[in-house]
């Protein structure tokens, strides 16, 4: 072989093993944006569970507050998008957090070891999806960054490897208004 033939041979080598090592590395971190929210939805699926058991306990004391959770409970189905599934579990997570705020209107309530349990609870898993939200996040924002920046951009093109969404609080869980001191 020639000289030419050599440094062609050694370019298209190392072309191709840049190439799989790169769609390797993106393949890595699209399955740990998976594993990331598989936990999140661990959670989540915690969380629906407890939802019917205190709305049933809320039932006997507080009217208002009840429809407010039976509309949680009713959007908890969710989308068929990851991006509609993110947006609709953070409804619910304002919907819950309003209620929670909103008992304290109701002492015979907030007495009920029933409740009180169950809010234990719902405070429990709602501290573990804030902590998967952010491993979720972290992992996503490592994932579009890569799929975004040279030369991984031009593999993830090739592989069909596309930036996915942020989970991010809603427009109405931004609002100071809201905020409690």
């Amino acid at each position: 072989m020639t000289i030419p033939v050599l440094i062609l041979v050694a370019v298209v080598a190392i072309g191709l093993v840049s190439f799989i090592a790169i769609y390797n590395s993106l393949v890595s971190l699209r399955n740990k944006v998976r594993e990331a929210y598989s936990t999140m939805d661990v959670f989540l699926r915690k969380r629906h569970d407890l939802i019917p058991m205190l709305v049933t306990t809320v039932k006997g004391y507080a009217a208002h507050e009840v429809e407010t959770l039976e509309n949680v409970t009713a959007r908890r189905m969710g989308g068929e998008t990851l991006s509609a599934v993110l947006d609709t579990e953070t409804r619910i997570s304002y919907a819950l957090s309003k209620v929670m705020v909103s008992v304290e209107g109701y002492p015979d309530l907030k007495a009920d070891t029933t409740f009180l349990d169950l809010q234990r609870q719902i405070v429990k898993v709602e501290d573990d999806i804030a902590c998967a939200r952010r491993y979720y996040n972290g992992s996503v924002r490592e994932y579009n960054n890569r799929c975004e920046t040279v030369p991984y951009n031009f593999v993830a093109r090739l592989a069909g490897h596309r930036a996915q969404p942020m989970f991010r609080a809603a427009d109405d869980e931004r609002s100071v208004n809201d905020i409690v001191f």
